[in-house]
C-alpha cells in the first residue's frame, strides 16, 4: 500500500509540475541571458557594492563604493532603441593621506547607446553615442572637478550559454575648475558570461581604466557568479564575486569583494 501511494505521488509531481517548474526555469535563463548584455532593452537597476582591502601606504586601507546603476531603454521606432546606463557612486575612503575617513557622492557617469531593436548578422549586438561625466563629488578627493564627454561603444554576441563582448569610452574634460587636473581617460571592458541555467551565470571581466595625463593602467579583474530568483512578483538577481587589481597606482587597493542585487522589468 505503501509504494502504491508512493507511485501515485510521483506520478501526480511528474504529471502537474512541468507545467510550472521549466517555464520559470526558462523565465530565469532569459533574464539572465539578457542581463548579461548590458545594453538588453529592458529596465534594470543594480545597487552593486564595491568592497575594496589592501589600500593605502600600509596596505590596511579600505574602501567602500555603492554605485546605483539604472538601465532605462527607450524605443526610437521599430528600428532604434537608446539605452541609457547611469552610475551614481556613493563613496567611502579611509586611506587618503591627511584627510581621515571621506565619504560622499562620487561624479556620475551617464552613457546613452543608440542601438538596433533586433541583432544584426551572425547575433550581434551593437551600441555607440556619447558618455558624459558630471562633476558632482561632494568632496574634492571623491571627485574630479571636470565636466567630461567623449564616445562609449559596445559590441557583444550571444550564442547559446555564451556571451562575449567588449563596451568601451573615452573621455576628455571641457570645462570646470581651472586648478584640477585635466582628464584624458580611456575604459576598456572586455566581458565574458556563462549561463548555467536555472537562472545562474558565471561571469568574467577586466574594468581597465587607462589616464593619458599620468600614464597610469587601472586594472581590476572581476570574476562573479549570480542567480536569477523573483520575491513575490518582482524579478531580480543577486551576484556575489571577488576581485584582484593587476594593475593600479601606488597606494590604491589591491583585491576586493563585490556583490550586486538587481532589480528586473522585464516588459509584460
Amino acid at each position: 500500500m505503501l509504494m502504491r501511494c508512493l507511485k501515485l505521488l510521483i506520478l501526480n509531481a511528474l504529471w502537474t509540475c512541468p507545467l510550472v517548474l521549466p517555464s520559470a526555469a526558462q523565465e530565469a535563463d532569459d533574464l539572465a541571458k539578457k542581463l548579461a548584455n548590458p545594453i538588453a532593452n529592458m529596465i534594470s537597476v543594480p545597487l552593486q557594492s564595491n568592497f575594496d582591502f589592501g589600500a593605502g601606504a600600509g596596505r590596511d586601507g579600505f574602501g567602500y563604493t555603492l554605485n546605483v546603476q539604472p538601465v532605462i531603454p527607450f524605443s526610437l521606432n521599430n528600428d532604434w532603441n537608446v539605452i541609457t546606463r547611469t552610475i551614481i557612486p556613493l563613496e567611502y575612503r579611509d586611506y587618503i593621506p591627511g584627510q581621515g575617513n571621506l565619504s560622499g557622492l562620487g561624479d556620475i557617469n551617464a552613457s546613452f547607446f543608440f542601438t538596433p531593436s533586433q541583432p544584426g548578422p551572425g547575433g550581434i549586438v551593437w551600441g555607440v553615442g556619447p558618455v558624459f561625466l558630471l562633476p558632482t563629488a561632494t568632496n574634492d578627493f571623491l571627485g574630479t572637478g571636470k565636466f567630461g564627454v567623449g564616445p562609449t561603444g559596445l559590441i557583444l554576441k550571444q550564442s547559446g550559454p555564451w556571451t562575449v563582448g567588449m563596451l568601451a569610452n573615452h573621455i576628455w574634460s571641457v570645462a570646470g575648475s581651472h586648478d584640477r587636473q585635466d582628464i584624458s581617460q580611456t575604459f576598456l571592458q572586455p566581458f565574458v558570461a556563462y549561463g548555467l541555467g536555472h537562472g545562474m551565470t558565471l561571469s568574467l571581466n577586466a574594468e581597465s581604466s587607462y589616464d593619458w595625463i599620468v600614464d597610469q593602467w587601472t586594472v581590476p579583474i572581476n570574476l562573479g557568479i549570480s542567480k536569477v530568483f523573483k520575491v513575490g512578483n518582482q524579478a531580480m538577481s543577486f551576484q556575489v564575486g571577488g576581485r584582484y587589481y593587476a594593475e593600479a597606482p601606488a597606494g590604491a587597493p589591491k583585491w576586493g569583494i563585490r556583490t550586486t542585487l538587481t532589480f528586473l522589468f522585464p516588459e509584460k
